[in-house]
């Protein structure tokens, strides 16, 4: 792979994350426990779309072939997509759509902590122009995770179940493949090595003080950043998110 096609595949992964993540949480608007949480996963969503679309921008550009933003969101089908495996995974409860939320936020932030020191110029503008909104996100993931993890019985259960069901999607988010290596040999992308016990340790730390037990299986799925394999459930996804797109092409705001 070339070191300009790996940086458009770096940016392609930031960009889908986001956009992926976002969407899914756009699904609780008007649907949330109470109206505050409504409020709040929406103004989450909101600025996690806001992020896509600056990094998927700077992405058509970086690929030079005329495509903007929204044609690399509504016009790319499944196999064309980077997100990880984890943001695309359906939000179930409430207790699944936080521990998802944690469990990539606390990856999220330490990515973007790091790539304010990206040699990409735009990257890096991104990156700071982010940052406080994405610490925000941590912070709200992990009060949750404490206040339910340690709150009722049922609450503890419903969370445990959640943390179980998604931990197997975690690994891929700190390891790294040939793009990642490109883009950090390049002094673009960030290191997986650095923050993979960064994360770790916050993950550690949020779960102990929840009073959940970490999974110990280290059976990992992947596939999902490189897109070779994606779940059933980004289909769905894209046939909601793209409808208005595939169906009257070339329609404008």
């Amino acid at each position: 792979m070339s070191p300009h096609q790996a940086h458009f595949e770096y940016l392609l992964r930031l960009g889908d994350n986001a956009l992926i993540l976002g969407h899914r949480l756009s699904e609780w608007c008007g649907h949330g426990p109470i109206l505050e949480q409504d409020i709040a996963m929406t103004n989450i969503a909101l600025d996690q779309v806001g992020q896509a679309r600056s990094i998927l921008a700077h992405a058509g550009k970086v690929e030079g072939k005329g495509r903007d933003e929204d044609k690399l969101a509504y016009l790319r089908d499944v196999g064309e997509y980077r997100n990880v495996l984890l943001v695309e995974q359906p939000n179930e409860d409430f207790a699944f759509t936080i521990v998802r939320q944690f469990l990539f936020d606390a990856f999220n932030f330490h990515l973007h902590e790091a790539l304010r020191s990206s040699k990409d110029e735009q990257l890096r503008a991104i990156a700071e122009k982010s940052i406080k909104e994405i610490a925000y996100h941590l912070r709200y993931s992990s009060e949750w995770v404490i206040r339910l993890g340690d709150g009722t019985e049922e609450s503890h259960r419903k969370m445990q179940h959640a943390l179980n069901s998604l931990w197997m999607y975690t690994g891929e988010l700190t390891t790294p493949d040939e793009v990642d290596e490109l883009m950090l040999e390049a002094g673009i992308g960030a290191s997986l090595g650095r923050i993979k016990p960064l994360y770790d340790e916050k993950v550690s730390a949020i779960l102990q003080e929840a009073t959940l037990g970490q999974p110990e299986s280290g059976y990992m799925q992947s596939g999902g950043k490189n897109g070779k394999m994606h779940t059933e459930h980004l289909g769905y996804i894209l046939a909601e998110m793209q409808f208005i797109q595939r169906a009257y092409p070339g329609m404008e705001w």
